[in-house]
């Protein structure tokens, strides 16, 4: 049975507004790969920040990621995978080089949940 507070949390949720219209053009230039968790830890001296080690299909490649606070242990996600955007742009955050972005949707009560692929595919595929 489901908990009357976050029952009532759930039931007065209200989606955000969505976003402005992008073209099929602008969507197509990103590009959302699934890879597996290799390592997870916070990062020293960072609250907020995770560092991710993924095998993406071609190599290895590092994504830090804000969502400590909501993965307390992040050792339990190693072996997991995830999904993550391939093509940003590379970016130093703490002296470390993040790779890319770990997908996640932020729940009603404002928990993060990282989004993952419902059974085990290949590292390395596209999301479409």
């Amino acid at each position: 049975m489901l908990n009357t507070k976050k029952a009532n949390e759930a039931a007065a949720y209200k989606a955000a507004q969505v976003k402005e219209k992008v073209s099929f053009e602008d969507f197509m230039k990103m590009d959302i790969r699934v890879g597996t968790v290799l390592d997870c830890q916070r990062v020293p001296k960072a609250d907020k920040l995770l560092q991710f080690r993924i095998a993406d299909g071609f190599a290895e490649r590092t994504i830090l990621s804000g969502i400590a606070q909501h993965y307390p242990n992040p050792e339990a996600l190693i072996g997991t995978q995830v999904c993550f955007m391939a093509n940003f742009e590379p970016r130093k955050l703490r002296g470390i080089m993040s790779e890319g972005m770990i997908l996640s949707a932020e729940d009603a009560d404002g928990k993060l949940v990282i989004i993952q692929p419902s059974v085990k595919v290949t590292n390395g595929v596209e999301v479409k």
